[in-house]
C-alpha cells in the first residue's frame, strides 16, 4: 500500500484527493495537514470528508502529519508548497504538486528540492488537459506563425492567480513548439489604440466569474479558417484522479522534476 499524505486536507481539493485515496485499492491515507488554527485540526480525517473513522488525525505541522508517509500530494498555495517541498526533500518523501502561481524563485527552490526526491509538478493534473498540451504543441509546430494564437481561460471568482497555470502551460507549449521564448511573445491584455497584432504574439486572456471550475480554449486563427481546441472541467474530481495517478507513478522514481506528461507517457 502506498502511504499517502495530503496537504490542505479539509479544503475542496484535499477532501476529494483523500476520498480518492480511501477508495483506491492500493493506497491508504497516512497523513493530513491543515493550517495552524484551522477548526479541523486534531479531527479524524475520515470524519472530515464525511466518512467513518480512519485513525488519522489532521495535524498542523509537516513533521507530525507526514512522518509515516511515502508520498505527499499538495494543492495549496505557493508559500505553503515550498515549505512542504523543503520538508519532503529533507525527509525523503516523494511529492506531487498541483499548486500554481509560483514565482521564478519559488520554482527554482522546488527544482532544488527535486535533486533529493522525485517530484511531479504540473499546472493541471487533468488527463484531458495534458493531452490538450500535447495537441496544442503539435498544432503550433505544424501551423507556425501564419496562424495567430489566442488562449482564453475562465475560472470561478475565488481563484487567486491569473492567468491560470494551465493557460500559461498551454502558452509555453505553443512557444516552445515554435522555438521561441514566451516572455518575448505573451500579451496579457488589450485596451485602447493598440495597433495591428504583431506577428507571433501569443494572447492569454482571463475570465473570472461565478463558480466556473475551469475552461480553456486555444484558438489557432489563420486567413479564412481557424482551429479551436477546448477543455472544460465539469468538476474538480478529474484533478484529484490525476493527482492520485501521479502519486502511484512517482513511487520508486529517481530524484528529479517530472510532469504529468511523464506520468501519462506523452513525452516524445
Amino acid at each position: 500500500m502506498i502511504r499517502t499524505g495530503v496537504t490542505g486536507a479539509a479544503g475542496r481539493m484535499g477532501s476529494l484527493i483523500i476520498r480518492g485515496v480511501v477508495e483506491s485499492g492500493d493506497m491508504e491515507i497516512a497523513g493530513a495537514l491543515e493550517a495552524a488554527g484551522h477548526p479541523c485540526i486534531d479531527s479524524d480525517v475520515g470524519v472530515v470528508i464525511g466518512g467513518g473513522q480512519r485513525g488519522v488525525r489532521i495535524s498542523d505541522t509537516l513533521e507530525a502529519a507526514f512522518e509515516t508517509t511515502d508520498v505527499i500530494i499538495d494543492f495549496t498555495f505557493p508559500e505553503a508548497t515550498v515549505k512542504a517541498a523543503r520538508y519532503a526533500a529533507s525527509a525523503g518523501k516523494a511529492m506531487v504538486i498541483g499548486t500554481t502561481g509560483f514565482t521564478d524563485g519559488e520554482i527554482e527552490e522546488i527544482r532544488s528540492c527535486a535533486q533529493a526526491i522525485p517530484i511531479v509538478a504540473a499546472p493541471n493534473m487533468s488527463i484531458g488537459v495534458n493531452v490538450m498540451f500535447k495537441v496544442a504543441s503539435l498544432l503550433a509546430s505544424l501551423l507556425g506563425e501564419d496562424y495567430d494564437v489566442e488562449i482564453v481561460e475562465a475560472h470561478h471568482r475565488l481563484k487567486k492567480d491569473a492567468p491560470s497555470g494551465t493557460a500559461m502551460g498551454l502558452a509555453r507549449a505553443v512557444a516552445q513548439a515554435r522555438g521561441e521564448d514566451l516572455r518575448d511573445l505573451a500579451r496579457y491584455e488589450r485596451h485602447g489604440m493598440i495597433g495591428p497584432r504583431p506577428k507571433g504574439e501569443i494572447g492569454i486572456q482571463t475570465i473570472r466569474a461565478g463558480d466556473i471550475v475551469g475552461d480553456h480554449t486555444v484558438y489557432f486563427a489563420g486567413n479564412n479558417e481557424r482551429i479551436e481546441i477546448t477543455h472544460r472541467a465539469h468538476t474538480r474530481q478529474n484533478f484529484a484522479q490525476g493527482a492520485i495517478r501521479a502519486a502511484r507513478w512517482v513511487q520508486g522514481k529517481a530524484p528529479g522534476m517530472y510532469t504529468m506528461m511523464d506520468v501519462l507517457g506523452l513525452e516524445p
